[in-house]
């Protein structure tokens, strides 16, 4: 078994943020080597290198690690940890044991969406790194996605319908545009508005829901898009997982409605609705897109369900 490192691996993307991450992550890191952070770097070059660089160092006995771009970056770090971290501690009887110690993930938020740490604050890499050089941190559920070939782990938030369609158009026509790329994306949902069945149960339920609607998210925390407070009542460590469901609201009734989705009002709409749950049961006939903590995946979902407290984070 490999020693575990006591240091921190900072896995920096320096396309996040339209290169923004790039230009400012020596000062943002330089910050913390100097109030005494022990890191170490590793740079991305490309989509699917944060989980490659995340699944090895986590083999040789890194527990600690840093996401230093968006949203996406902190996506893929996870994915390199789970399930490997879940197996290690769910096996291990003495949980002070190494193979049985929590991964901890910290944020340096210097891309587009940067959504999960606004549950905690608005004051970005000022707030992030405050966290980090005081050490400070929580349990953190981790929400694992068992589709047709294999699973995906999300710490944020997994949508279906209109915001995933926007998040798609966002991220392939307005990449580099922040935030005003996702309003562009809106826009262009908008025109060809698509609201369809996505049929499933969740815990006990024995029928199958097959209500059509605008879209469905299924919520670890409350932000998306950066500032869109999708599930107001989510929690990052109540175990549950929070599904909003927007019913097949019309054009007019979106427009007139869409500033509230920035600030969780949305929920007081009468095609709105939302629960908790422990789990989710899709009974799709087809894959299709999703958007996962920013990225934007086709997939032949299955089931939805809660890793309570599998993670810490420094927030």
């Amino acid at each position: 078994m490999s020693p575990v490192s006591k240091s921190l691996l900072a896995i920096v993307n320096p396309a996040a943020g339209g290169g923004r991450c790039g230009r400012l992550v020596k000062t943002a890191l330089a910050r913390l080597r100097d109030a005494g952070i022990e890191l170490e770097t590793a740079e991305t070059s490309g989509p699917g290198d944060a989980t490659r660089l995340a699944r090895a160092a986590y083999a040789h006995g890194q527990r600690r690690f840093l996401a230093v771009g968006g949203d996406g970056t902190a996506f893929e770090i996870v994915n390199g940890v789970f399930p490997a971290a879940w197996s290690n501690t769910a096996s291990c009887k003495d949980a002070a044991a190494p193979c049985g110690m929590r991964p901890t993930l910290g944020f340096m938020p210097l891309g587009t969406g940067n959504s999960f740490l606004r549950d905690f604050s608005d004051r970005g890499v000022e707030y992030a790194a405050e966290a980090i050089i005081s050490g400070r941190h929580q349990a953190c559920d981790v929400v694992r996605l068992t589709h047709a070939e294999g699973e995906v782990y999300f710490i944020n938030l997994l949508s279906m319908g209109f915001t995933a369609d926007v998040t798609a158009a966002a991220n392939r026509r307005f990449k580099g545009l922040g935030e005003l790329g996702y309003i562009l994306g809106v826009l262009v949902c908008l025109w060809r508005l698509d609201r369809r069945s996505f049929p499933l149960r969740m815990d006990e339920q024995t029928e199958i829901d097959r209500r059509r609607c605008l879209f469905l998210s299924f919520s670890n925390s409350k932000f998306t898009g950066g500032k869109m407070l999708i599930a107001p009542q989510a929690s990052t460590n109540d175990g549950l997982v929070e599904c909003v469901r927007w019913g097949p609201i019309g054009r007019l009734g979106l427009l007139q409605n869409f500033s509230k989705l920035f600030d969780g009002t949305h929920l007081a709409h009468s095609e709105a609705s939302r629960c908790s749950a422990h789990c989710v049961e899709f009974v799709l006939d087809a894959p299709i897109d999703v958007m996962v903590d920013g990225e934007v995946l086709t997939l032949d979902c299955r089931r939805i369900d809660v890793l309570p407290g599998a993670l810490d984070v420094m927030v």
